[in-house]
């Protein structure tokens, strides 16, 4: 332990020694008199790690002349100096792939930038595949990658051994090898972002904590710290593990939480130094672990299974100890020693090496892995950028991401996966621990598509469906809800078991979009996001946020809200209940993501309305097929006729007993209707149509049915908007210039392998301008 310590110590004094800038002045020192400190800003960034210091470097060189950025203590104090500094063009997520290669882009050309050395080594890596379920996985990969920009292979063993050959080969089946990969040094990389910082004008301040924040009227900050108070346009929480006490500044619990990940370094290993050229990185991720050469030696860093895995929990409740930023935990190696022995076996030099270092710090995870990336819902200019895991790979791309937001007004592609705003109150500490310990269990299974995983579920968000379905369907997880996705008959192959080939839910999927088409069918779509605008302003608010005519009282519509550039931000149902009270409806996963832009908009704009988040209480019913109606006939007295009842029309009714607000829809091209009720008269309404449909044939159906039934119907609606709303000059630009990209169906028939989405399309050999598929069932 004394060794290790020393080591620590050691790495400081060079830390220290090396944290100059241009002028010969030590980065952590400034100067607090009038001259230098600034009492205001267009934008303050709290953080000084990689992800916060890209954030100040890209908002400055993109022309911001009033950047400033805080830390409290120096720069890299957190996870960034103690990373092992792994880079790659590989996310399983189209999105963060553009992320990824931002940030390689850059650190190519850093160094040559700013005149600062980065460390940057770009041997390549391989993903090692030693299992068929590996394989598919690949394959089902490189399906996906060929329309983006980064070069990926499907390799074999030969080529394999030929990038990294002190490899136990007879393990190998097969790689996922994708070029100009490798490793950074994360210190030197975040001063050369700082120095580049500086020199497009932006300050940095250390050490300068910050003691409070406080919001003003007209949605600035006061941002507090010992040496004096910043008046900031926006703020931007880049804290990495101290994010939740930034977060609890302003009333934010935000779901982060520390855990503890080891890595090896070794001392040279003679066949390491023997080598020509630089091993490739690999990622062996049966031993669930990666290791790359380190100088002479090797690096090797395991995930360890989640019951092993530590947590530091005690920070989420207590705070970070005061002080801590540059140390580092206890290593143990008996919670890695399964995966240092797999190590071995994959490569067996590792068997002879010593150890000379082993570094055991804490990086920050969210319950999915993602970062939280983005303006957060409930308080005015206050930004995200925490959460995450892969900092050192994420810093470039999302610097670059937040910079183009900040300064254009919105997101420069849709990343919408790692939105701050996808978490609610059900995102307990119970739950966040529960959710960490699994994604860091799992960082290296099988990614399945339609993945679930079932760590802390349920939540405390429970529908009034939940307890009479949960053990009739194989759930899916929708923004903190239980929802079915397909419905047991006895016979089934039941439970959740995921394939790259057709699985289990494949025909009682096709059974239940026949019951629809046929039949009558109902499905719980609780999760949906909903909420209610009403006021004085509040048809002036949606004229403005919405490209299409406000529905009159007792009508509905299907409306987008679009981006000042003209791009689809979301999708909205809307009704209009009674007059100037609007009922809002989005996706699940799109409630935080929407509602914030609808607030923000009304603050900017001084509109005087009322919006209120009404999704925990109001649950939804669908029910659809050609017998739908006389299901719904049987309980209630209303006319449901074609007259009495028109597509896209709202009715307050009475169903069995039980006041219901019901919308003819028809979102899988069967007639039908959503019915929104109380959550506590849910099951009740539901026991009631079950019962009435008996002789119509009545049963569930789950989303993978709808969303399949959807698909078919292809259908899609605009409408004409005479209002000056958001996106409309540019949407008339577009118009003018005329489409570039159309969205097309097209059908494939296949045996035992399905589309999932975003697979590339090829046409006479070449990767069409079609990007991707979308899944089309056919039921015959």
């Amino acid at each position: 332990m004394s060794r290790i310590l020393n080591l620590i110590n050691t790495r400081l004094r060079r830390d220290l020694a090396a944290c100059r800038g241009t002028a010969g002045l030590p980065l952590r020192t400034i100067c607090y008199s009038s001259v230098w400190w600034k009492d205001t800003a267009e934008t303050v960034i709290i953080g000084g790690g990689c992800v916060g210091v890209s954030v100040a470097y890209h908002l400055a060189k993109g022309g911001m002349k009033d950047v400033v950025l805080l830390e409290k203590s120096e720069l890299t104090a957190g996870s960034t100096w103690h990373a092992a500094g792994l880079t790659t063009y590989y996310h399983p997520g189209i999105n963060l792939k553009k992320v990824h290669y931002d940030s390689i882009k850059l650190y190519e050309s850093l160094e040559a930038e700013t005149g600062q050395a980065v460390g940057f080594h770009q041997p390549g890596s391989v993903r090692i595949a030693s299992t068929a379920a590996r394989v598919d996985e690949m394959r089902y990969q490189m399906t996906r990658t060929h329309w983006h920009v980064t070069q990926q292979y499907f390799i074999g063993p030969e080529k394999v051994h030929e990038l990294f050959p002190l490899l136990n080969i007879d393990k190998v089946l097969a790689g996922l090898y994708t070029p100009g990969d490798g490793h950074i040094d994360p210190y030197s990389l975040t001063m050369a972002l700082a120095a580049g910082a500086r020199m497009y004008g932006a300050q940095i301040y250390n050490p300068a904590p910050v003691s409070a924040l406080n919001p003003t009227a007209d949605g600035k900050w006061d941002v507090q710290t010992p040496h004096g108070t910043i008046r900031a346009n926006r703020i931007v929480n880049a804290t990495g593990f101290w994010a939740r006490e930034v977060g609890k500044m302003i009333g934010f619990d935000h779901p982060t939480i520390p855990v503890h990940h080891q890595y090896v370094v070794t001392a040279t290993v003679p066949e390491v130094k023997a080598l020509k050229k630089e091993l490739a990185v690999i990622r062996d991720l049966e031993g669930s672990y990666y290791l790359r050469q380190e100088r002479d030696g090797l690096l090797f860093g395991p995930y360890e299974q989640m019951e092993k895995m530590k947590l530091q929990d005690s920070w989420v409740r207590e705070g970070v100890p005061p002080g801590f930023g540059k140390e580092l935990f206890e290593s143990d190696l008996d919670r890695i020693m399964e995966h240092v022995e797999m190590a071995m076996d994959m490569v067996p030099v590792l068997k002879k090496a010593d150890i000379i270092n082993i570094v055991s710090g804490p990086i920050t995870y969210t319950p999915d892995l993602l970062p939280m990336v983005g303006p957060h819902q409930g308080a005015r200019n206050y930004w995200a950028a925490i959460g995450f895991g892969y900092g050192v790979i994420h810093a470039g791309g999302i610097g670059k991401f937040l910079s183009d937001w900040i300064r254009n007004g919105e997101p420069p592609y849709d990343l919408i996966e790692c939105d701050p705003n996808r978490y609610g109150k059900w995102a307990d500490v119970p739950f966040m621990c529960a959710k960490a310990r699994e994604s860091y269990g799992f960082n290296n299974v099988v990614g399945y598509p339609k993945e679930e995983r079932f760590a802390g579920r349920p939540t405390s968000r429970r529908g009034g469906l939940y307890e009479l379905l949960k053990d009739k369907a194989s759930m899916g997880f929708h923004a903190g809800w239980e929802q079915p996705h397909w419905f047991y008959k006895p016979g089934d192959d039941v439970g959740y078991k995921p394939s790259f080939r057709r699985t289990n839910w494949f025909g009682p999927v096709g059974r239940e979009c026949k019951l629809v088409m046929e039949k009558v069918g109902v499905i719980d779509l609780t999760p949906f996001g909903k909420f209610i605008v009403k006021g004085k302003d509040s048809q002036r608010l949606l004229d403005r946020l919405f490209a299409n005519t406000m529905p009159k009282v007792g009508l509905t519509n299907i409306s987008h809200m679009l981006t000042p550039s003209g791009r689809v931000f979301a999708e909205v149902t809307i009704t209009q209940l009674a007059p100037g009270e609007f009922l809002l409806i989005t996706g699940s996963g799109s409630e935080g993501h929407d509602l914030r832009w609808i607030e923000s908009e009304a603050a900017d704009g001084g509109y005087d309305v009322d919006i209120s988040n009404v999704t925990d209480d109001i649950g939804v019913l669908g029910i659809a097929g050609p017998n739908s109606r006389k299901v719904l006939q049987k309980l209630t007295d209303e006319d449901l006729s074609d007259a009495g009842f028109k597509f896209l029309h709202c009715k307050s009714i009475q169903l069995a007993g039980v006041p219901v607000r019901a919308i003819r829809i028809s979102y899988t091209g069967e007639l039908g209707w959503e019915l929104y009720i109380d959550q506590k008269n849910m099951a009740a309404v539901y026991k009631a149509m079950m019962e009435a449909g008996k002789d119509e044939g009545i049963d569930n159906f789950g989303t993978y049915a709808m969303s399949s039934l959807r698909l078919e119907k292809g259908f899609r609606g605009w409408g004409a908007e005479p209002a000056d709303f958001i996106g409309k000059a540019a949407l008339q630009e577009i118009k003018a210039k005329g489409l570039k990209r159309k969205l097309s169906y097209i059908t494939l028939d296949t045996d035992d392998i399905d589309p999932e989405g975003n697979e590339t399309v090829w046409h006479n050999g070449k990767v069409s301008k079609v990007a991707s598929l979308r899944k089309k069932t056919h039921i015959t």
